[in-house]
């Protein structure tokens, strides 16, 4: 039978339609021909086609938005907000408003149009999560701001637009209230248990065993008991840090690793489907809130349609333990930590 399961953090119920059930190699999408690198304005030598880059990780006695580069960030050209001028609001009557002040940044996470994230040297993939920490850091200084969203969109049906691999950055002047809500949970369950939700979470985890699909020494990665898509996965620090800026070299390195793996897995099991790989992590300048950092991977091998949109109940066809199972049946390095 259908079962309702509940989401302890959002405390969101989703349907795990068993009635339907599809093992993860049911989604395989069909094999899409790539447009190329040809006018792509992300490639080497088309430098001049972005804004000036904002960091970059370069060989040495190269020049700033020329050839040399390793990972590259620069501002978004079609940005959703803007840098600039003070955060005004205004209300008009029953309704709100605030100045469009952010920050939109496109991190170019190689020069190879082809190689993807779990494909690059363990090297490079942390000089990507290092790309990411530094501008976090670098943006938490800027008062104006008050949250982070990294994120990655990986096919055009997750909201990429180029097939370039990239990641963007989204700072804005308020904290979103997806993330009040989050954080409203987790303080009660402190006061309630005086323990984190997200540790006591990866503690269950870790026990039972069945929906794990990988850890290392600082990370765990699982599918959620009420995962909302097939595959869906959650990387969680196993210490209790609750900003992403307080990630040292050492752990980096560590979640590199488990992100290279468990999107390995991912593309071996569904031939490289789209995904959206976002984090969630305290609002600025409060990394001593009681919040535990994550990142959430949500593969879209479904459709979100009517009754998504209309309940906030998702209906996933696959249950996270057979996906976790799926997954586990993918070969790994030899490098992997357990």
């Amino acid at each position: 039978m259908p079962e309702l399961r509940q989401d302890p953090v959002s405390e969101r119920w989703v349907i795990i339609a068993t009635e339907r059930a599809k093992r993860p190699s049911d989604f395989k999408p069909p094999h899409k021909e790539k447009n190329g690198n040809a006018s792509c304005p992300f490639c080497p030598g088309h430098e001049k086609e972005t804004p000036p880059e904002v960091l970059a990780f370069r060989a040495a006695n190269t020049e700033p938005d020329t050839p040399g580069w390793q990972v590259r960030v620069v501002p978004n050209k079609f940005a959703a907000l803007v840098a600039g001028g003070e955060v005004a609001s205004e209300s008009k009557g029953m309704y709100r408003t605030m100045s469009g002040t952010g920050v939109h940044e496109v991190i170019i996470e190689g020069p190879d149009h082809d190689t993807f994230f779990p494909d690059l040297t363990p090297e490079h993939a942390v000089q990507v999560l290092k790309a990411w920490r530094q501008r976090y850091l670098q943006l938490e200084r800027d008062k104006r701001l008050q949250y982070i969203q990294l994120f990655k969109n990986h096919g055009p049906t997750a909201g990429a637009s180029l097939e370039h691999p990239h990641s963007q950055l989204i700072a804005t002047p308020l904290v979103p209230g997806a993330v009040n809500e989050e954080m409203a949970r987790i303080k009660a369950y402190w006061q309630e248990k005086e323990r984190c939700l997200f540790c006591d979470l990866m503690k269950t985890e870790l026990e039972t065993g069945a929906r794990v699909v990988a850890f290392n020494k600082e990370f765990l990665a699982f599918c959620p008991f009420a995962s909302r898509f097939p595959m869906e996965m959650w990387i969680m620090p196993r210490r209790h840090q609750a900003g992403f800026g307080t990630c040292n070299d050492e752990q980096l390195e560590q979640l590199a690793a488990i992100l290279q793996d468990i999107l390995g897995r991912l593309k071996q099991a569904v031939n490289d489907p789209p995904f959206n790989l976002v984090l969630h992590t305290a609002p600025l300048r409060r990394e001593d809130s009681i919040y535990h950092w994550h990142f959430e991977l949500l593969p879209r091998l479904t459709i979100v349609a009517g009754f998504e949109w209309g309940t906030d109940m998702y209906i996933n066809p696959t249950p996270p333990e057979i996906a976790a199972q799926s997954l586990n049946e993918i070969s790994v390095s030899p490098e992997e930590e357990g």
